[in-house]
């Protein structure tokens, strides 16, 4: 009996430590912190993902290193929806409510998931989220910024045209606003509309 006893005692022991020594983290609960050490920014806490799939210019799938799987919303810009019946002029300044002005902006919608797809899609990219921001929006997707290859993806579809900002609070806004009136003033991407 007493063998048993440490038999099993034993066989619990090896199954806890095996366990631990399986790599397999716990899953991150929706507002739960980090599954990895999180790794200061000038921004916040910030995790390396691989982008699993670009939904559009401004969203994206991600999975952690741990396996968990979540949705990305970019934060600080908006790119222009695709389709045609939900494009809104009115959110992008200079874009008259046509029927020409909606062509326009669901094209460089389009556009923007192809940047997106070309710089993102199966990429490992730095997840940064940020302190002065809210931690989801409203459909509960993870609000972040995305870093490849050390460049501010989110500015980065500010300065090409793609996007315009969205406004909210958070610690990067200042910066982007500047990028934005730089592309409007210069008339890139979006903001070149005849």
């Amino acid at each position: 009996m007493q063998h048993r006893r440490v038999v099993s005692i034993l066989a619990i022991i090896a199954v806890v430590a095996l366990a631990g020594c399986s790599g397999i983290a716990p899953l991150p609960t929706p507002d739960a912190g980090p599954t990895t050490e999180p790794v200061a920014t000038a921004e916040g806490p910030s995790w390396n993902v691989t982008v699993t799939r670009v939904i559009d210019g401004d969203t994206v799938e991600i999975r952690y290193a741990n396996g968990t799987t979540e949705t990305v919303r970019l934060l600080g810009v908006d790119t222009p929806e695709t389709p045609p019946n939900t494009v809104s002029p009115a959110e992008f300044e200079g874009i008259p409510d046509t029927e020409a002005g909606r062509d326009h902006l669901v094209s460089w919608g389009g556009n923007a998931t192809e940047f997106a797809e070309r710089k993102l899609a199966g990429t490992e990219v730095r997840l940064v989220v940020d302190p002065e921001s809210d931690r989801r929006g409203g459909y509960g997707r993870l609000l972040a910024y995305i870093y490849v290859d050390g460049e501010n993806f989110n500015s980065l579809l500010l300065s090409g045209g793609y996007a315009r900002l969205y406004e909210s609070e958070f610690r990067l806004r200042d910066s982007f606003a500047a990028t934005e009136a730089t592309a409007q003033q210069e008339r890139v991407g979006l903001w070149n509309f005849e």
